[in-house]
């Protein structure tokens, strides 16, 4: 069993940023690949990015790419979204997930979090 807590989530202005933690518990968590969804009001939820047990290996919705930075500390357990340039359209209830594999489908992750709220207002 793994436990998953988001934090950082928040309002700001667009083109501001944010840095989101998702602090993990459990069992071997830090063998774990990781990865953040999100979903806006009325939508589904959509992947934004994953990355490896190991921090080798990031994967980026086309919509975030080279605006948001997933990264991991293994030896806080804690894995990172930095956001920036953020604009109305990243507003969205944003989930961390951790599974065995690292991969872009919400299929493939076995524990999630409680979800952190980010509001980017224009």
């Amino acid at each position: 069993q793994v436990q998953l807590v988001e934090s950082g989530g928040g309002l700001v202005q667009a083109g501001g940023s944010l840095r989101l933690s998702c602090a993990a518990s459990g069992r071997a968590s830090s063998t774990y690949a990781m990865g953040w969804f999100r979903q806006a009001p009325g939508k589904e939820r959509e992947f934004v990015a994953a990355i490896s047990w190991g921090g080798g290996s990031t994967y980026y919705a086309d919509s975030v790419k080279g605006r948001f930075t997933i990264s991991r500390d293994n030896a806080k357990n804690t894995v990172y979204l930095q956001m920036n340039s953020l604009k109305p359209e990243d507003t969205a209830v944003y989930y961390c997930a951790t599974g065995r594999a690292t991969t872009t489908q919400a299929s493939g992750y076995v524990y999630w979090g409680q979800g952190t709220q980010v509001t980017v207002s224009s």
